[in-house]
């Protein structure tokens, strides 16, 4: 069945994949993307000040032609005053809301974290945005701002994948007990920037039993946790496959814990320049290891 909405503390809904224009879209362009993206079922865009592309993905929200209450939008503070970057934001995205405002980090708002958050309450009350939330807080951050919060912070974006899952238990553990949602970036970094690590094993065994992708699998992993996928891509055969996520039967509690426990294991995949190749150096040793083998049985043979 395709992704459903989670409800936010404030009772707003917010789909749980959006299409993020971060990362390989940095300052670049994203009209034709957002568009794609749009146009292949995706409703919620997620962008930034920072990215300096808002502008262009407002040009796609135009050129869509979806309806404007039929794509939920999020972009984040990252510097300035709080109330004119939005209304600049605002202007680029070509909408008088945003369905979500979030602080970018922490470092924007740290020399006065309950001023800034009584702006961003005010944005809210006043309509500029519908919810309102945090990205790449920890738990003291959260409790700084929840001294003095009236409104508690709908979601708290992060870079979440298995193998820094339990680096975040505490954070995890907290966002839950204030009825915090968990945004994830980065989710696939066990399979584009980690490779051949332990995790491969668990995300292929339940890729088999689905029929799925690894991809396909991380996110149903990320789903499980009940965090919102923030991803992006250029193919429109990935935008399909991501949101097929939503059309697969959901991961056995035992392979989300074997995907879990997979996380534990320190991995680094390092890799080392041969004749142009950039082998892992896992697989380099693998087979420096085999190599002794070999020449270890064939010495005994004399």
């Amino acid at each position: 069945m395709p992704f459903s909405d989670l409800t936010l503390n404030d009772g707003h809904k917010i789909p749980q994949i959006a299409f993020g224009t971060g990362s390989a879209l940095y300052e670049k362009d994203a009209a034709d993307a957002v568009e794609q993206a749009l146009n292949n079922g995706f409703d919620h865009i997620d962008t930034a000040q920072v990215y300096h592309n808002e502008e262009s993905v407002g040009a796609a929200l135009r050129d869509s032609g979806v309806s404007r209450s039929e794509v939920f939008i999020t972009t984040k503070y990252g510097g300035g005053n709080i109330r004119e970057e939005l209304e600049k934001s605002l202007t680029k995205l070509g909408v008088t809301y945003v369905d979500l405002y979030l602080i970018h980090f922490p470092a924007s708002v740290e020399k006065d974290f309950a001023g800034s958050w009584e702006e961003f309450e005010k944005i809210k009350k006043d309509g500029l945005a519908k919810s309102i939330g945090v990205s790449n807080f920890t738990v003291d951050h959260l409790k700084k701002i929840l001294e003095t919060a009236n409104i508690v912070p709908a979601v708290n974006q992060i870079r979440y994948n298995p193998y820094n899952h339990a680096e975040h238990a505490s954070l995890l553990r907290f966002a839950a007990e204030k009825g915090i949602i968990i945004e994830a970036y980065g989710s696939l970094a066990p399979i584009t920037k980690k490779p051949g690590g332990p995790v491969d094993v668990p995300v292929a065994q339940a890729a088999a039993r689905l029929g799925a992708t690894p991809a396909q699998v991380i996110f149903s992993w990320v789903k499980a946790k009940g965090a919102v996928i923030v991803t992006t891509t250029s193919k429109k055969e990935r935008l399909q496959e991501y949101l097929g996520v939503g059309d697969l039967p959901p991961l056995t509690q035992e392979e989300i814990e074997a995907i879990d426990a997979a996380g534990l294991v320190p991995w680094h995949n390092k890799t080392v320049n041969l004749c142009g190749l950039d082998v892992p150096r896992s697989v380099l040793l693998t087979v420096i290891l085999f190599l002794f083998v070999i020449a270890s049985s064939r010495l005994r043979c004399y």
